[in-house]
């Protein structure tokens, strides 16, 4: 990690707390039927009018619906901290609050990421 670049490189403490739920202001999605406890939380950083940011909230959706994991969104145009944090690298995935991701979700990665930890 040393000859990587900042803008890839994210410190535990660099990540920002929730301040803001869901993108609509509600609480984070709620599971169907969850299959696992309610250990991880999912969160997708976005902004309004994004392609990318569509597509990663579709893989979020389909995962964590199967996995019964919540997940919420945030909009980095309603929160300057995370603007300023994440704003060239919109759309992000963070899954308890530690950065998992950015521009393309993975679903393999993401499933992986959620189930691993949960053991």
């Amino acid at each position: 990690m040393a000859g990587m670049s900042p803008l890839f490189r994210r410190k535990p403490s660099q990540t920002p707390q929730a301040t803001q739920t869901g993108q609509t202001g509600q609480a984070p999605h709620a599971p169907q039927s969850p299959q696992h406890s309610e250990k991880h939380l999912v969160t997708l950083i976005r902004k309004p009018g994004c392609h990318l940011c569509d597509d990663a909230q579709l893989v979020v959706e389909k995962v964590c619906a199967d996995l019964g994991v919540p997940w919420e969104g945030k909009d980095i145009t309603q929160d300057r901290q995370l603007h300023d944090e994440y704003w060239e690298q919109i759309p992000v995935v963070l899954v308890d609050g530690r950065q998992h991701t950015f521009w393309r979700v993975n679903e393999e990665r993401l499933r992986k990421a959620l189930t691993e930890q949960s053991k």
